[in-house]
């Protein structure tokens, strides 16, 4: 009977789960795979990418900038705009560097809808991915 109620408290806990919250989970993890995949790209070509969030371009949510031209990344969120701060960013430097090199600088960058946040990152070797708190 215990097991049962347990059961069906995490069904609904999962079930009313706030949509901004899993529009972000997915909008982060949607991003780590973009970014790895432009982090690849940077070592095959030798070429140096960044990802820069808020692009200049009229549209645009982020870019990505030294891709070669036949590689054509989203450069807009699936759905509302998600606000982003890069730890470490500077006016200089506003955005994250990607390679070419296999280890890139440990980035971290804070990722906001609504009232929910997460943080995702790397430690420079790994994988960018969502980072929990300790």
């Amino acid at each position: 009977m215990v097991a049962l109620i347990a059961i069906t408290s995490a069904t609904i806990t999962l079930a009313l789960r706030d949509p901004a919250e899993l529009q972000l989970q997915r909008e982060a993890q949607r991003l780590a795979a973009l970014l790895e995949t432009a982090r690849a790209e940077s070592r095959a070509s030798g070429l140096t990418v960044r990802w820069i969030p808020k692009g200049l371009k009229s549209g645009d949510d982020f870019r990505f900038e030294g891709l070669p031209s036949t590689i054509q990344l989203p450069t807009r969120w699936l759905g509302e705009p998600v606000a982003v701060t890069i730890e470490n960013a500077t006016a200089a430097n506003p955005g994250l560097t990607l390679g070419p090199e296999p280890v890139i600088p440990a980035q971290r960058l804070r990722l906001q809808l609504a009232d929910q946040r997460l943080v995702l990152g790397t430690d420079g070797l790994a994988a960018f991915d969502i980072v929990t708190p300790p």
